[in-house]
């Protein structure tokens, strides 16, 4: 009979085969998971849906949704689905810029979507589709890729995996306002590309849903920074 020790040993590494095939299979089963959490969620979250988007019309003028292009894994653009949470053709007298917190082309309505992040859920839909996975860096607009790429030389690296719904960098930092900021954002986002597994996957989405329980932002506590991308013009 072989001794404990020699078990303990034998039970280790075999443990250890079984992780390292798991995380190499990781990707396949990722894209299986998402699908298993966005179908559901999708169901569940359509009368959410269908009345934030009534309370939407309601408090202002314009569509209750808005679609705006992203640049997605391998830099495929695709069209984002949101709620809207700024007033209709917000960026039409200033093109494309920054979102900031307390942005005062908010709507009342859409400050409490984006402070709950609310105004995310449309884009389960954009899961479904195969655009975007539950977890990932956040997309960005092609007009500031194209900028970013001139400026950040490792910034394309992000765009090896689908882009997601929430985050490392946007649990970890809020608002992006300053190129250094986004800096700051490749480099969580390549750090999660680097160490991307089960764990960091339940850490960020725990990490998210406290947030929207407490409506925070940043690390700090800053009220209004969002769990999205800092160009949103909706």
């Amino acid at each position: 009979m072989p001794e404990p020790a020699t078990i303990l040993v034998l039970g280790s590494g075999a443990g250890a085969l079984y992780l390292r095939f798991f995380r190499n299979r990781y990707a396949e089963f990722k894209r299986a998971i998402d699908i298993l959490f966005a179908l559901p969620g999708l169901i569940v979250a359509l009368p959410v849906i269908a009345i934030l988007a009534l309370l939407v019309k309601l408090t202002s003028r314009g569509l209750a949704f808005y679609r705006q292009e992203r640049v997605g894994k391998d830099g495929r653009v695709f069209r984002i689905v949101k709620l809207r949470t700024m007033v209709q053709n917000a960026e039409s007298l200033t093109g494309p810029v920054w979102a900031t917190s307390d942005d005062p082309r908010e709507t009342p309505f859409g400050r409490f979507l984006r402070r709950t992040h609310l105004d995310e859920l449309p884009q389960v839909w954009n899961v479904l589709k195969g655009d975007m996975s539950l977890i990932g860096p956040r997309p960005e607009r092609p007009v500031f890729v194209e900028q970013f790429k001139k400026e950040i030389p490792n910034y394309t690296d992000r765009l090896a995996v689908r882009p997601g719904i929430t985050g490392w960098a946007q649990v970890n930092i809020g608002y992006d306002q300053s190129l250094d900021d986004v800096r700051q954002k490749v480099r969580f986002d390549c750090e999660y590309i680097r160490r991307m597994g089960w764990g960091i996957d339940i850490r960020i989405m725990v990490a998210t849903l406290g947030r929207m329980l407490h409506l925070r932002g940043g690390p700090a506590g800053r009220p209004g920074a969002n769990l999205s991308v800092g160009s949103h013009s909706g």
